[in-house]
C-alpha cells in the first residue's frame, strides 16, 4: 500500500463497521417504541395510557428505560428500568414489587425502595405527567 499504513487501513474499516453495529443496535421494544425522540431529544407522544397501568401494579416499558406503576387508584409513578445491582432491565411489575430477572432483585411500587436483594439501593425516580387519559415523561 503506498502512503497508507495496512493498519490505518484495517482500523478505520473496523472503527466504521462498530458505528454501523451501534447504530443498528437502536431496535425497538414489542410496544413500538422506536427509542427516537423530538428535535431537542425529548420523547415524543404518551409513554402509555391510563388504563395500561393496573392498580397495584404497573407495566415496563423497556425501549423508554421506564417502569410505570400506580400504587393506588390515581396515583401514578415512574422508575429507571435499569436495577440498581448489576444494570439489568427489570422485566416485570407483580404482588406489588418490580421484579428484576437476572438476580431476583424486588422493588416496591410506591418508592422503587428495595424489597428484597442483591440490590442495596432504589430504583431511580422518573418524572412524568398525566394529561387525561396518558401519561408521559414529565
Amino acid at each position: 500500500m503506498s502512503g497508507v499504513a495496512r493498519r490505518t487501513v484495517v482500523a478505520a474499516g473496523g472503527a466504521g463497521l462498530a458505528a454501523a453495529a451501534l447504530a443498528a443496535c437502536g431496535g425497538s421494544d414489542a410496544e413500538g417504541d422506536t427509542g427516537t425522540g423530538g428535535a431537542d431529544g425529548a420523547p415524543e407522544g404518551p409513554l402509555a395510557k391510563i388504563g395500561e397501568i393496573p392498580v397495584g401494579g404497573g407495566k415496563v416499558l423497556a425501549g423508554k428505560g421506564v417502569v410505570i406503576t400506580q400504587p393506588k387508584a390515581g396515583e401514578y409513578k415512574a422508575f429507571s428500568s435499569k436495577c440498581t445491582h448489576a444494570g439489568c432491565a427489570v422485566s416485570e411489575v407483580k404482588d406489588g414489587v418490580i421484579v428484576c430477572p437476572c438476580h431476583q432483585s424486588k422493588f416496591d411500587i410506591s418508592d422503587g425502595s428495595v424489597k428484597s436483594g442483591p440490590a442495596t439501593s432504589p430504583l431511580p425516580p422518573e418524572p412524568i405527567e398525566v394529561k387525561g387519559e396518558e401519561i408521559s415523561f414529565g
